[in-house]
């Protein structure tokens, strides 16, 4: 029977077409749909089918969901008729409403579409199927009107109802088809929240789906049709949800409403904490969530909390006071970093062999207790709150542009008048008590909380170029930052030059950025600041001014082109125009035979060596002289990026071997000179520990017996062609003398093991693909190895050319 649109948004053409194809007959495929010489179409139209098969799995979550919801009204039905009714058939039809409407809509949808995705054939069409699904949000409609209401009245039978609160605690949801897990618990109040979220997700589904349908394809104009129902729908219901689900009445029958909340690190007594901080509209509460038996309700407990009449931001110069706050080496962290990923690794390999559920959670509870300790270690940025009435609180935070948004929220809302006020216990019993249920964010963020279908973020390098910005007022000094996820927290990752005295600053710079698994790239515009008595002693505090930040979202089919995507944000008036394109981590390490015997990079080191005469290139001599030289202190030396352009530039002129190389590098940036000396070893035909060697090194790395390992590495550096060997160890003492000054330049042995292992020690493409499945894979198995070895040899006392040349080996084996 042909359904009525009564949707007041639907085309009438297009309706027509969406009734024409209701009973799954396909409309004509377009001729040459899919054929060879559309390669890019029949590419997305297999992404098409991931986006469904995603989309479906979801769904069957979502109706086992709701399933469960249903449950427990019939009986509930049964007994409102009986002299011991558990709850009125008031009260059961105002908290299950229009839940079975949309039970029957879903299961109708996933019962038509789940045929479509298992038997897949190009020309399928399935538009009109989210144009119904559309059509019918009227439903969803009715249910978020009564959203609020159902919620109350569930809380209130809970607390005059024992039955009913035991019901309502521990609600059985199915597991899928496919899952080992046959059921999950999970409370009626988060089950009744999944409607209003699963409209957010199907209109993310119809942007996905279009992106990849070919403009001529016969559900093109369906799914158009589709999301624009879709948006106007969340637009009109958003703005009546937000200000329902964040408000809280206090007892003296005033509104006050969350506008913000998030997870942060407080020092206290010393030590450091993690707080979950609840901003409202006149106070802001720091809280801690209580350790609670199982099917208990989770509660909040109250730390502390400042009326926002009271609250003042410290100046600089009254921060000088703050506590020392004990930052965690580098090289610690990173050492953390290589152990979460090798812990993935083991999840995605057991996941892989249908290991034991028992095995992969232990693994993840591992997993999560060190991403724990990252997010609780890693954070340095302070961020102080003052009590005009006296006590001071201290927050550590990983990110600029976290503290900016902060500090942005709070002063915001201080515009408006505020009255100082004290929360009696009762008050504050009743807003802490409202913190679980009103927050919007819910778990801490470490990737062990994420859902198996959500990304995994980007591995690789992000090249990024900062061309210019406009909408300055006034004349200033400017540069920008570049900040990207890892690992649950934000982190800086390059900063441009400062441009002086100017509203339209030119950088046209590029940035070479590591990513570990990102999603969003942050850009933050700064006003210099030159004035002395502003510097703060606090090495942490950045007093130069933010003019605007932005974000974007690294989505993974945009950004993984081989060609520059240019973008502009916009932040406060500001737009910043940038370009930016990604190279998965094997793609940027991939080496490529030279045929070029002209100039020094990727080229032989055994032929530059010959032509030059030299025991080690000229390239690698110059690079590491001048670093030395006035780069050794330099803080992040080898780590932070240098620009792109004068690396090019300084490539161009060692290949040219032209004579102005030693002006060139006296007048250059040293992050700049310490690129091109990556980019040398990065752009050789073979690395420099050689193919050949690759696979004993990893087992000699891998030897537990000291004596073993020693004999085996010292062998294979002996197996080396001399000008590698030559080099290798030149390269090694720069690098040792680097790693003395870390109290200055912060680079360990371990940092710089991390930044070149990978570089000078590289499997090739046919040992790299046997094994590795998976972006976070390379990042982990190869790479932890690889920095090991590198690291193994930093760590030894000097070696010698000579002496390792002349000590016979205590066995002979053939490598």
């Amino acid at each position: 029977m042909p359904y009525i649109d009564e949707s007041p948004t639907m085309s009438p053409q297009l309706s027509t077409r969406g009734q024409d194809s209701r009973d799954g007959v396909s409309p004509t495929p377009t001729d040459g749909l899919g054929t060879g010489g559309e390669r890019d179409a029949g590419k997305g139209l297999e992404m098409r089918k991931l986006v469904l098969s995603g989309f479906l799995a979801s769904e069957e979550i979502y109706i086992n969901q709701l399933e469960a919801l249903l449950l427990p009204m019939k009986p509930l039905k049964a007994t409102a008729t009986t002299s011991q009714p558990v709850l009125t058939l008031q009260q059961i039809e105002t908290i299950f409403y229009k839940i079975q409407d949309i039970y029957e809509i879903h299961k109708e949808f996933y019962d038509s579409l789940s045929p479509k995705v298992q038997q897949w054939d190009s020309n399928i069409t399935m538009g009109h199927l989210f144009q119904k699904l559309a059509s019918q949000l009227g439903v969803y409609k009715a249910f978020v009107d009564n959203y609020k209401i159902a919620l109350e009245t569930a809380e209130k039978c809970s607390q005059s109802n024992y039955q009913f609160q035991k019901i309502s605690e521990e609600l059985k949801v199915k597991g899928p088809k496919d899952s080992k897990e046959s059921h999950t618990s999970v409370t009626m109040e988060a089950l009744l929240y999944k409607p209003i979220d699963r409209v957010t997700r199907s209109t993310l589904v119809l942007h996905d789906l279009l992106k990849h349908t070919p403009a001529d394809h016969p559900d093109y104009p369906l799914l158009q049709d589709a999301l624009r129902i879709s948006q106007n729908f969340l637009s009109s219901i958003n703005e009546d949800i937000d200000p329902r689900r964040t408000a809280v009445t206090t007892p003296k029958g005033e509104t006050r409403q969350l506008v913000k909340d998030g997870f942060l690190v407080e020092l206290s007594e010393g030590s450091r904490k993690l707080r979950h901080v609840f901003l409202f509209t006149d106070v802001l509460l720091c809280a801690k969530l209580k350790k609670t038996a199982v099917g208990k309700h989770q509660q909040y407990d109250c730390k502390w909390y400042v009326p926002l009449a009271d609250l003042v931001f410290p100046s600089p110069e009254e921060s000088e006071h703050c506590p020392q706050v004990h930052v965690i080496p580098d090289h610690e962290l990173e050492d953390m970093k290589m152990k979460i990923s090798a812990i993935k690794s083991e999840v995605q390999k057991e996941k892989a062999n249908k290991g034991q559920s028992r095995a992969i959670e232990r693994l993840k509870k591992k997993m999560f207790e060190n991403e724990f300790w990252l997010l609780l270690n890693s954070p340095a940025i302070p961020f102080r709150i003052h009590n005009r009435n006296g006590k001071s609180y201290l927050f550590l935070l990983s990110s600029d542009y976290e503290r900016s948004e902060w500090r942005e929220a709070i002063q915001k809302l201080q515009k408006k008048d505020l009255q100082a006020f004290v929360l009696s216990s009762v008050e504050l019993q009743v807003l802490t008590g409202s913190c679980f249920k009103l927050r919007t964010v819910h778990n801490i963020p470490v990737t062990s909380n994420k859902d198996d279908d959500e990304s995994p973020g980007l591995y690789g390098f992000l090249h990024v170029i900062v061309h210019s910005a406009k909408g300055f007022k006034q004349s200033a000094n400017l540069y920008c930052t570049l900040e990207v996820d890892s690992f649950g927290y934000f982190v800086s990752k390059a900063k441009t030059r400062v441009f002086r005295d100017t509203t339209e600053p030119q950088w046209n710079e590029e940035f070479e950025i590591e990513l570990e698994g990102s999603q969003s790239l942050r850009i933050l515009c700064y006003e210099k600041c030159y004035d002395k008595t502003k510097l703060n002693k606090d090495n942490n505090e950045i007093v130069d001014k933010i003019m605007g930040k932005g974000q974007i979202q690294l989505d993974p089919q945009a950004v993984q082109t081989k060609n520059w995507h240019m973008d502009v944000i916009e932040m406060n008036g500001i737009k910043v125009e940038f370009s930016m394109k990604f190279t998965s981590r094997d793609m940027s390490l991939k080496r490529t035979p030279s045929k070029k015997q002209t100039g020094v990079f990727g080229v032989k080191i055994s032929v530059v060596t010959k032509r030059e005469r030299s025991k080690v290139p000229y390239i690698v001599r110059q690079c590491i002289e001048e670093v030395e030289k006035r780069g050794i202190e330099e803080v992040g030396i080898y780590r932070i990026s240098g620009v792109a352009t004068d690396i090019q530039a300084l490539k161009a002129v060692f290949d040219a071997n032209n004579k102005d190389i030693l002006v060139m590098l006296s007048d250059m940036d040293i992050n700049a000179i310490a690129g091109t000396l990556k980019l040398y070893f990065r752009e050789l035909p073979e690395p420099l520990l050689t193919d050949r060697l690759y696979p004993a090194f990893m087992e000699g790395i891998a030897l537990s017996d000291p004596a073993a390992k020693e004999n085996c590495m010292m062998h294979l550096l002996r197996s080396l062609p001399d000008p590698n060997l030559i080099t290798f160890l030149f390269l090694l003492e720069h690098l040792k003398r680097v790693a003395e000054k870390e109290p200055v330049n912060k680079m360990s042995l371990h940092n710089l093991a991390t930044v070149f292992g990978p570089t000078l020690l590289r499997p090739s493409e046919g040992e790299s693909k046997g094994h590795l499945t998976l972006a976070s894979d390379i990042w982990s198995h190869d790479v932890m190895a690889q920095v090991q070895v590198l690291l193994y040899y930093l760590q030894h006392p000097p070696i010698s050319f000579t002496e390792l040349k002349r000590n016979t080996l205590y066995f002979s084996t053939d490598v």
